[in-house]
């Protein structure tokens, strides 16, 4: 009888629990570099900021693929697979890449005409409301890219390896309604043009599946897979909207 897994595994909570603990980790020395982006002087010291942050997000994105591809060998050999395979770490997102998400979350900060109508409601706030805001959203920025290095690694490994059959996507309890509908679709991801579809703070896995294994929806994932069917899979074009809107009422 194969073996059954689920994203409610106690493996895979704790994996979990170790990039969300990375994460803590991230954001205390995102914050802390804060104080390098000076109001009266952004020309100069924004540009100081991003290649702080760029090492930041470059250490940190190592280690969560790190974690990623110990919890995939970990996953592989609960699963029995003796056949020999080397997890292969992907590059770390290009500086650019890094660079122009975070420019964009730091593009309130630069100073605009209050009279001009272009300017929006964000950039006639004060500046320290500005760059609380900013701050936020290069936090965000940096846990997509970096989560985002865990979530390749596993995915990557699954298209290499011939004993793996698929993935799954595990969101938290807390997750938004996007992250539940996709993950409550269980392992049924595989192929090379399939990306992890993330935004900015997702927490969302992925989990490999083996040859021999079953996948199991957790109980959490059943209930939202059955409130899509319910109240969204009818409406096409649609379901995102109803489905969000059933979690509300129902989830």
């Amino acid at each position: 009888m194969p073996a059954t897994i689920s994203d409610g595994s106690a493996a895979a909570g704790k994996y979990r629990q170790a990039q969300r603990g990375l994460t803590r980790l991230l954001l205390r020395d995102a914050g802390r570099l804060r104080r390098l982006i000076i109001p009266s002087r952004l020309q100069a010291t924004i540009p100081e900021w991003l290649v702080a942050m760029n090492q930041v997000v470059a250490h940190y994105g190592e280690t969560s693929a790190s974690l990623a591809a110990e919890f995939y060998d970990a996953q592989r050999a609960a699963a029995g697979v003796t056949e020999a395979f080397q997890v292969p770490l992907p590059d770390p997102p290009p500086a650019e890449q890094v660079d122009s998400s975070l420019r964009w979350a730091t593009k309130d900060l630069w100073p605009r005409d209050p009279e001009d109508p272009k300017t929006t409601n964000a950039q006639r706030q004060p500046i320290e409301s500005r760059l609380e805001e900013a701050g936020k959203k290069a936090e965000a920025v940096a846990q997509k890219l970096v989560t985002d290095q865990g979530r390749d690694t596993v995915q990557r490994a699954v298209t290499k390896d011939r004993q793996a059959t698929a993935w799954a996507r595990s969101a938290a309890l807390g997750a938004c309604a996007f992250c539940k509908l996709l993950s409550s679709r269980g392992a049924v991801f595989k192929q090379d043009t399939v990306e992890f579809r993330a935004h900015d703070g997702c927490h969302c896995m992925a989990l490999p599946v083996f040859k021999g294994q079953r996948f199991e929806l957790s109980p959490h994932a059943r209930e939202w897979d059955r409130i899509y069917r319910e109240y969204a899979a009818p409406y096409p074009g649609d379901q995102l909207r109803r489905f969000r809107r059933a979690i509300a009422e129902h989830g």
